[in-house]
């Protein structure tokens, strides 16, 4: 007794949502030791759990008569999209993403397709499918197309929340580039610059694969996705493709903004350069002048010349004026 009070209490904690959803009758609450007869009953049961634990997830399972491997999925927190399949069963696992304080963060959905039931379990995640749920209930028609059709719904709304993460990444980028057109790229920015690419990168590896997922649900005949269903998952998967292409773009433009700080920095340096080398043909004549006179020969005929002095300062400033003059017509100086 004492054991099912844990179990009911925890699936309360754990359970968004857990409702009946039938044709012309309003979503009936379904509690923990009702699931089966639910399953079994016409319409459709949506459980939603978040973080729930192991122990509610046996139970859960015992009630839906999930099949060993099943459970030990759903029990398991997923890095990657997967498609797997039972004997009358199809479990799907989603990534999710969003951004918060301008980094990403990640975390599972889980959708377990069954014989009258759809099981989803969110993991570190702070979306909610409220807006789905509605929908279920102010629209009956829906109810008859069965739980693949609410997962293509699901994967649909995780592609709207992709685009916003999309457009969050896309204004730092922005950020970023305005920066570097103000002053350039500074050290602390090309270290943000690598951390915003590398962050770019995990989230399109992360949801790149359902890609491939729903397309394979769209083309490949499977005993739990009705022929009326796959037509969504299709276009599920041609969405996730731009958004997938929107992230590829993001990180080419950043690397394309790196290339040309570097070129600049380059150019910069170069230019340097130059005057370095302008300046110091420049002083290289009266240090060669000085040089000579340094000598101390006793036979210099213009050491005894009254004009000498004068005429040597007004050879060497005639000299380093014409080469500054050269250097600055071929831009050097």
């Amino acid at each position: 007794m004492m054991h099912d009070e844990t179990l009911d209490s925890a699936f309360q904690q754990a359970m968004v949502a857990s409702a009946l959803y039938a044709v012309g009758q309003p979503p009936q609450p379904i509690g923990l030791h009702q699931l089966g007869e639910a399953a079994a009953a016409p319409g459709l049961l949506w459980v939603g759990l978040k973080d729930p634990t192991p122990d509610l997830l046996h139970a859960i399972g015992a009630q839906l008569r999930l099949p060993e491997r099943a459970l030990e999925e759903i029990i398991t927190l997923h890095r990657r999209p997967k498609i797997i399949e039972y004997d009358g069963l199809t479990l799907l696992v989603a990534i999710t993403v969003e951004v918060t304080e301008e980094r990403p963060s990640f975390g599972d959905t889980q959708m377990l397709i069954g014989p009258g039931y759809l099981l989803t379990i969110r993991r570190h995640a702070q979306g909610t499918h409220q807006m789905l749920r509605s929908l279920l209930a102010e629209s009956p028609e829906f109810l008859g197309r069965g739980g693949d059709f609410v997962a293509s719904a699901l994967l649909d709304l995780l592609v709207d929340r992709y685009v916003q993460a999309l457009g969050h990444m896309e204004a730092r980028v922005e950020s970023l580039e305005h920066q570097f057109l103000l002053r350039g790229f500074q050290e602390k920015d090309i270290r943000h610059l690598y951390r915003l690419r590398r962050d770019l990168l995990r989230i399109q590896t992360a949801i790149s694969p359902l890609v491939e997922i729903c397309r394979r649900l769209a083309r490949v005949e499977t005993r739990n996705i009705d022929s009326d269903s796959r037509v969504y998952f299709g276009e599920v998967a041609d969405r996730i493709q731009r958004v997938i292409e929107g992230f590829a773009g993001l990180r080419e433009a950043l690397v394309f903004a790196f290339e040309a700080s570097m070129m600049i920095s380059q150019m910069q340096q170069t230019d340097i350069t130059r005057k370095l080398a302008a300046w110091a043909a420049i002083l290289a004549v009266p240090t060669a002048v000085a040089g000579i006179y340094g000598m101390n020969f006793h036979d210099m005929p213009e050491l005894s010349w009254a004009y000498g002095y004068p005429a040597m300062l007004l050879g060497t400033g005639s000299a380093c004026g014409w080469l500054y003059w050269k250097f600055r017509q071929i831009k050097w100086l």
